[in-house]
């Protein structure tokens, strides 16, 4: 089965390799261009010995084999023995499954690299080298080779590596927001891959290749299912099927997790309530836990989304997010698995800024978890905003695990028609100081538990992946999966040497097309913040869909669903109070970071809106008006689209035609849509301050009203 599994692998890993329909992402293994290296890289490695039988040193074993043969040219063989003559040759493999490897002296290295880790070093006997990929479990050897094999694909020089390798966090995660339906919230790229009618007897190629792409990054968990939960997720019909999928990551280290609905004893259970503390309701719970983990012996656990937005939860009963999280953490714990506790709350009762009720609920709670627990918060406050400012439970509870949740999908980034590049915005959130134990408590250093010695460690994204050829939609909505793997496994590496990596991979080592592309994408998300939510304002999107500008909705049930309870723009100026004067969220931040964001002039003024209601006139730090800096944000952000657009038009010819037009086609739907963004956004705001876009400017090409008269009941991305 194994043989079969592997040839089914390479062959459609061989046909997929003759069209550049984005299929491979950064798996591209073809010829090295660069002659003087390639034949450098010949000298080196024209062998590799690694060692073991295990599944997952087959997967390294067969990516070595292709990836070499493909990047070196010609047939390079794999061994799993030590070959007497050690020149040209790449030993891989731990100290357990190889004598030669326990005997180098690299005890120290390993030690660094711990469980996961790597290291890869070239190592001289006289003027012979030998190239060592060792870790201290199997693991750990995949991703060593995938690291190796891009060093090749980037063209960098190996003949003097000295490379340890660990990850910062213990589990990284994608959260997909798939329905059994095939229906993906907020997915831009497709229907989902999981193939739940025809599983678990047919195993689609795409399953291995997204395992492939995963473990490639560093990733080793997968949620396959959507917050908004359905129980039939848990039944008996669906668990053969996840397990059919669990065989197959499996072969690259990846876990398999399922989003649990709170309801479901009563849903598929037949008990009469879902009550936490009710004994029946737990034995359901562990009894079901047993069933799973029959089927699935290295599940990971579950994601629950409860309380929020009209899914079932333990407030329903009385009861805490503790209360229920706990509950499940009992019937996990004896099998290792682990609650991710989704922190993305806020009560049907408005009452006060939407801002402050994740923290107002699980603050008090604080230490009254059980140790498999984390709770998942979003980056910021509110809800994956093009640039919000970072959630204030990150700090707030240090006797408690929390996990960083991002979205790769791009719900409030243009959906998968927009070029956005989200690097720097993972290092953003990742690298703001919180002030809690003092300067230099940055939310990375919560996140990684190296602040408040956390037992467990966990980072997330919501997938942007689909059944479309090239897995994303937007051509470089890959970069972004990638940059989120790169990052969650080190996030001290630079967003622009992801980014590097991640053109050379994907498209050319050329620097005439990595030079502008890569400036590009540094850029991209800067401008589309000043083409939507410049200076702070946010959640200024379509009502539902989420697609195009709205800022004059609101009609919607809750307040807070309205973008108008968000911008608040009136005839004396425009944004949120929430200093102490208004809504007060500055308060549940550490008097370090709030000291500098309560005062409306020295508050960073790309958040000066989140936190004061500013009048038109107010006096920005570059001498214009609020309204006039306004009015600049919103030109600049779409110039800097047109840019982008001649920037990637100049490098047509330096890769395929087909990538070439996709992205370019995209980049015209990208230009139109700041441009109304810019147009719709000015004319309504306009119509408080009463003051003119400046002269300078292109003037709007049409009137408010033809904006407002828009309609896309359409749109995708809405729950179905």
């Amino acid at each position: 089965m194994k043989k079969i599994f592997y040839l089914f692998y390479f062959l459609s890993f061989t046909i997929n390799m003759r069209a550049e329909d984005g299929y491979r992402l950064w798996l591209r293994y073809d010829l090295v261009q660069n002659k003087t290296l390639l034949n450098k890289y010949r000298a080196q490695v024209n062998a590799c010995s690694l060692f073991g039988n295990s599944e997952i040193i087959e997967a390294a074993r067969n990516e070595l084999s292709m990836g070499l043969s493909g990047l070196l040219g010609g047939k390079i063989p794999v061994y799993n023995v030590t070959p007497g003559n050690a020149a040209k040759i790449l030993f891989a493999g731990t100290p357990t499954t190889s004598a030669f490897i326990a005997s180098l002296p690299y005890k120290e290295q390993l030690q660094q690299a711990g469980k996961e880790g790597y290291i890869i070093i070239t190592m001289y006997t006289g003027s012979t080298s030998t190239i060592i990929i060792a870790a201290n479990n199997d693991i750990g050897v995949l991703y060593g080779c995938f690291h190796f094999l891009r060093l090749l694909q980037t063209e960098q020089d190996i003949s003097q590596l000295k490379i340890v390798s660990a990850p910062k966090i213990q589990n990284r995660i994608l959260d997909h927001w798939d329905n059994l339906t095939r229906y993906i919230e907020r997915g831009y790229a497709g229907i989902s891959i999981w193939d739940w009618q025809r599983l678990p007897d047919y195993l689609d190629q795409r399953y291995a290749d997204y395992a492939r792409a995963n473990a490639s990054i560093g990733i080793n968990g997968t949620v396959l299912t959507n917050v908004n939960a359905n129980s039939w997720a848990l039944s008996p019909l669906y668990l053969v099927k996840v397990a059919a999928l669990a065989k197959v990551f499996r072969h690259y280290g990846i876990k398999v997790y399922l989003t649990a609905r709170f309801s479901a004893p009563i849903d598929i259970g037949g008990l009469k309530t879902a009550d936490p503390f009710d004994a029946e309701v737990k034995a359901w719970w562990k009894k079901k836990v047993d069933e799973i983990y029959q089927h699935i012996p290295d599940f990971g656990g579950f994601l629950v989304k409860a309380n929020s937005e009209g899914q079932p939860g333990p407030q329903s009963y009385g009861r805490n997010h503790a209360d229920g999280a706990n509950m499940m953490a009992d019937a996990l714990a004896p099998h290792g698995g682990i609650v991710m506790w989704r922190a993305f709350v806020y009560s049907s009762d408005i009452k006060e800024d939407r801002y402050k009720q994740a923290y107002n609920e699980f603050k008090p709670l604080d230490g009254q978890f059980r140790k498999n627990v984390m709770v998942q918060v979003k980056y910021g406050p509110i809800d994956f905003q093009p640039r919000e400012p970072i959630h204030p439970l990150f700090g707030a509870m240090p006797q408690t695990p929390l996990v960083m949740e991002f979205q790769l999908t791009q719900e409030y980034l243009g959906f998968a028609t927009h070029l956005v590049y989200m690097g720097q915005l993972f290092k953003e959130m990742l690298n703001t100081d919180t002030y809690v134990n003092g300067p230099g408590s940055t939310v990375a250093k919560i996140i990684d538990g190296s602040l408040d010695h956390y037992n467990i460690t966990g980072i997330a994204a919501v997938a942007n992946i689909g059944n479309e050829k090239n897995w994303t939609g937007h051509p470089f909505g890959q970069a972004n999966w990638y940059a989120f793997g790169r990052m969650a496994w080190d996030h001290t590496v630079s967003p622009s040497q992801v980014a590097t990596e991640w053109i050379r991979a994907t498209f050319t080592n050329d620097k005439k097309f990595v030079t502008p592309v890569l400036e590009m994408m540094m850029g991209s998300r800067e401008n589309m913040v000043n083409y939507m939510t410049p200076l702070g304002l946010h959640h200024i999107m379509g009502y539902g869909h989420h697609y195009g500008p709205a800022p004059w909705y609101d009609k919607a049930l809750r307040a807070d669903w309205n973008p108008v309870y968000f911008h608040r723009a009136d005839s004396a100026g425009i944004g949120f109070d929430r200093t102490s004067k208004g809504s007060d969220a500055l308060g549940l931040y550490a008097p370090g970071w709030r000291r500098q964001y309560e005062d409306m002039n020295t508050c960073p003024e790309e958040f000066l809106l989140w936190f004061h209601h500013v009048p038109w006139n107010h006096k920005m730090r570059s001498g214009n008006t609020l309204w006039e800096e306004l009015c600049f944000k919103y030109y600049s952000g779409t110039d800097g689209v047109l840019w982008m657009q001649k920037a990637w038009q100049s490098t047509k010819g330096l890769i395929d035609n087909e990538r070439f037009e996709q992205v370019n086609m995209l980049l015209k739907i990208q230009v139109n849509e700041a441009i109304w963004w810019r147009n719709a956004c000015l004319l309504y705001f306009q119509t408080f301050s009463r003051q003119p876009i400046p002269g300078k400017y292109e003037k709007p090409d049409h009137a408010l009203d033809y904006y407002e008269a828009l309609r896309f009941p359409y749109a995708p991305g809405n729950a179905q």
